[in-house]
């Protein structure tokens, strides 16, 4: 049965509404009033508290996003630090091999005069016991040929001479020596 026919046939029944949009007129004042007092006990207590949560999410979002920029700027200062650094760091190194190279052709050009200076004191020293070993090995080859010319007379002496031409040959040594003194 539809609302229409419960009203023209008289029987109310109130746990039925009339209007079919509409609650009844008691739940409509009771449900009011109590949305009336759940809002304004909302609004009361929770109001402030949303509002401060809001004020801090509000703030720190804000802190966040400071700290941020703050980042950013730093970020963007050391990057051109870096980069500045960068440059200055290619002509460092292009200064320290300049240096690198300087030192060792120092270093060469010093080698080379130590070496030629001691190639120099080679030389003279060898020099020195070339003419020390040639002078040395004269005397012994003249040593040796003195010698060996004393023994070749000698035999050429005992052979070719008798007696009795030695004994005339050292009496004549004898007195010439006794006429040189």
């Amino acid at each position: 049965m539809n609302i229409y026919g419960v009203i023209a046939a008289g029987n109310i029944d109130p746990s039925e509404s009339v209007h079919p949009l509409w609650p009844p007129a008691a739940e409509l004042i009771y449900g009011g009033i109590a949305s009336l007092i759940i809002f304004s006990l909302l609004w009361k207590f929770a109001g402030p508290a949303a509002k401060k949560g809001m004020a801090d999410r509000t703030a720190r979002i804000q802190a966040d996003l400071d700290a941020a920029d703050t980042a950013l700027t730093s970020a963007r200062t050391e990057a051109a630090d870096i980069r500045r650094a960068a440059g200055d760091i290619e002509a460092e190194r292009a200064r320290l091999l300049a240096d690198a190279d300087a030192q060792a052709a120092d270093i060469i050009a010093d080698g080379r005069a130590r070496i030629d200076a001691e190639v120099a004191d080679l030389e003279a020293r060898a020099a020195a016991d070339a003419a020390s070993m040639g002078d040395r090995l004269g005397d012994e080859l003249r040593a040796e040929i003195a010698g060996l010319s004393a023994e070749v007379t000698q035999r050429l002496l005992a052979e070719t001479l008798d007696e009795s031409a030695q004994q005339q040959m050292i009496e004549d040594f004898i007195q010439k020596v006794g006429s040189s003194s």
